[in-house]
């Protein structure tokens, strides 16, 4: 069984659509990596499933429940697998918080945030699921009385969404 990132924007289609729905078509990939990627999957392997865009957060654990087919409704040749919900994760894990841990530092969500298929060796995801077990990170740093406050991390730029 092979695990994966899937990756869209909640306000184009969201975990609590998929909980609605039971299951979807999950199509409209097109880069070629991402498709590579896509038509790579089996049924019964496990996906985390990612908002994108202001959230930047894995949600939820899918499954995908059929081979990867053509996409019959798309004239640029995409290719589409079937998932459905597994289980919500206790709570969102959000890229900040992946980029903060070492051990994650050059998984493809972070080298290459603009796939949208993106795979996840069994170790890495279990290191990723070991923080849904986590209390969130604090964005108040404790002092002492009369020290002065940490440095804030700095955090780099990311680029704009784009379209799965």
């Amino acid at each position: 069984m092979a695990r994966w990132i899937l990756k869209e924007e909640p306000d184009h289609y969201s975990w609590a659509d998929l909980v609605r729905d039971g299951t979807t078509r999950w199509d409209g990939v097109h880069n070629a990596l991402a498709l590579r990627h896509l038509r790579s999957m089996a049924a019964g392997d496990e996906a985390l499933f990612y908002h994108t865009g202001t959230e930047r957060a894995a949600v939820g654990v899918v499954e995908v429940v059929s081979a990867p087919r053509p996409d019959p409704d798309d004239p640029r040749s995409s290719w589409s697998v079937d998932i459905r919900p597994v289980r919500p994760l206790r709570r969102s894990i959000g890229l900040a918080e992946l980029k903060a841990d070492p051990s994650l530092a050059g998984i493809d969500l972070i080298r290459l945030p603009r796939l949208s298929v993106v795979p996840v060796p069994g170790a890495v995801w279990d290191r990723i699921l070991r923080h849904e077990g986590r209390s969130p990170p604090s964005t108040i740093r404790a002092t002492r009385v009369g020290s002065r406050p940490a440095p804030s991390p700095r955090r780099r730029g990311t680029s704009t969404r784009r379209r799965r």
